[in-house]
């Protein structure tokens, strides 16, 4: 959904402060988690707290700082001020229990390399430049792409795969880091049907093994099909719980600025009463 993102109340994005116990027990949790671009903050003092074993969605319109919190969490782009912990300790000291898939768009897929290989690179705290993989780590890499349906594709050079089959890719290069946490920023943008249902079959059996998914999300249709807890945003957290509970109406005008058309609205699966 293309929408930029609308100013709003700073006050209203701040909720309930995160208790100590919860975020000791969160998979991921962030504490007032800001960061600036210049003079204009992408994201400000974002509190969340991702239940254990859930899947969760981060959503708001374009601008709103989605991908900013997740690669802020990472470390990927420098936190203004803030507390990341996961599992309870510091994400720096966690990162062996992360799997990250980054945004498609952001990858430079013409780098001449084989599927296989680019699984195998889920597997470089076990590698290192002078380790041969062994036929153990190949019989790994093969397996996680039979999981995403593409260990026909092994040996193509990835840049040769459509959209679809390269989201597949680096989601058996994540499942290649066998993580508790696993943090997927758009991984249904721009790919077909067939993708979305094996992506989506993949992250529910992740569930299923007790890890935890946390997930930037675009598609409104589907948060309540998808995901059970959600964290909607527009720089400043709007609300955050299971979805059954803050995948509201007012929610979501709130998120996108009093502009989501009613009849858009009435046609999502939102929680009665």
């Amino acid at each position: 959904m293309a929408m930029a993102a609308q100013p709003v109340e700073i006050a209203a994005g701040k909720g309930p402060v995160a208790s100590a116990a919860d975020m000791a027990d969160s998979p991921l949790a962030v504490h007032e988690l800001t960061v600036s671009y210049g003079e204009k903050p992408a994201v400000f003092s974002v509190d969340a707290v991702v239940p254990a074993q859930s899947m969760t969605a981060i959503i708001g319109p374009n601008g709103a700082g989605k991908s900013t919190l997740l690669k802020a969490a990472l470390g990927i782009v420098p936190r203004l001020s803030g507390q990341v912990t996961v599992y309870g300790q510091p994400v720096e000291k966690a990162m062996n229990r992360i799997a990250y898939v980054p945004q498609r768009a952001s990858v430079d897929w013409d780098f001449p390399t084989r599927v296989i290989d680019v699984v195998l690179m889920g597997l470089y705290r076990e590698l290192s430049l002078l380790r041969l993989v062994r036929r153990s780590h190949r019989e790994r890499a093969l397996a996680c792409l039979e999981r995403v349906g593409m260990d026909d594709f092994a040996d193509r050079q990835i840049g040769q795969l459509s959209g679809g089959q390269q989201q597949r890719v680096f989601l058996a290069r994540a499942l290649a880091q066998n993580a508790d946490l696993y943090l997927l920023d758009e991984p249904f943008a721009g790919v077909d049907a067939a993708t979305e249902k094996a992506i989506i079959d993949v992250l529910k059996s992740l569930k299923a093994e007790q890890r935890t998914v946390v997930c930037v999300h675009h598609d409104l249709a589907t948060v309540a099909d998808y995901f059970d807890h959600v964290l909607l945003i527009n720089v400043s957290k709007i609300a955050e719980g299971p979805v059954a509970t803050a995948f509201t109406a007012e929610n979501l005008q709130k998120t996108y600025g009093g502009r989501l058309a009613t009849a858009h609205i009435d046609q999502l699966k939102l929680p009665v009463g």
